[in-house]
């Protein structure tokens, strides 16, 4: 939903609840831990964070905190969400000089401590949302080589019509988010 000022905490509460009550944009919901089905645009960022146990703990951590969406022109809200199965949360993003606001849940989480420890979470679009899809955020360990990375993977589809009538912005817009949120995640870590 498109906004010529920045939505109050209020706005997005009532925006919320409505959303929350809703079924998700689209059907293949959980297929971003397995197989992006057919039909979407698949986008996948991997940005190496650092190495060893401190840096995949701060970044577990900034995963929790959204500090990953703390871009400036971004941001989601309410910024206390808890990463579970299920929170819905509101992503605001100022693009060309209006505020979106847009409406995920969470489909999983991803708490794996195996020799390639895994945090992380994805969620789903809901109907007040620009994009169809779902997005992976991921933390990995690969304690063999001690790498940290952090890993995006989304795939998506205009839902809004000023979504598909200006789709070159809107995917601009998309990787300047991954790269965006890839640096966010290494500030973090570090």
């Amino acid at each position: 939903m498109p906004l010529l000022r920045k939505p109050s905490p209020e706005v997005i509460q009532k925006f919320l609840a409505a959303q929350s009550r809703l079924d998700f944009s689209y059907a293949a919901v959980g297929t971003t831990a397995t197989t992006p089905p057919p039909g979407y645009v698949v986008d996948r960022t991997r940005v190496k964070l650092g190495d060893g146990e401190g840096t995949f703990l701060a970044a577990k951590a900034a995963l929790t905190r959204w500090e990953h969406f703390r871009l400036g022109w971004v941001e989601a809200e309410p910024a206390d969400t808890l990463i579970q199965t299920g929170s819905c949360v509101a992503v605001i993003a100022r693009v060309m000089g209006f505020w979106w606001l847009n409406a995920c849940r969470i489909v999983y989480v991803v708490n794996e401590t195996d020799s390639v420890a895994r945090f992380g979470f994805a969620y789903g679009t809901l109907p007040g949302h620009a994009e169809s899809g779902e997005e992976r955020f991921m933390v990995e360990w690969d304690q063999a080589s001690d790498a940290v990375w952090y890993d995006i993977l989304a795939f998506s589809r205009p839902n809004h019509l000023l979504a598909r009538l200006g789709y070159p912005l809107t995917r601009m817009t998309q990787r300047r988010f991954a790269r965006d949120s890839g640096r966010a995640m290494q500030q973090a870590a570090h």
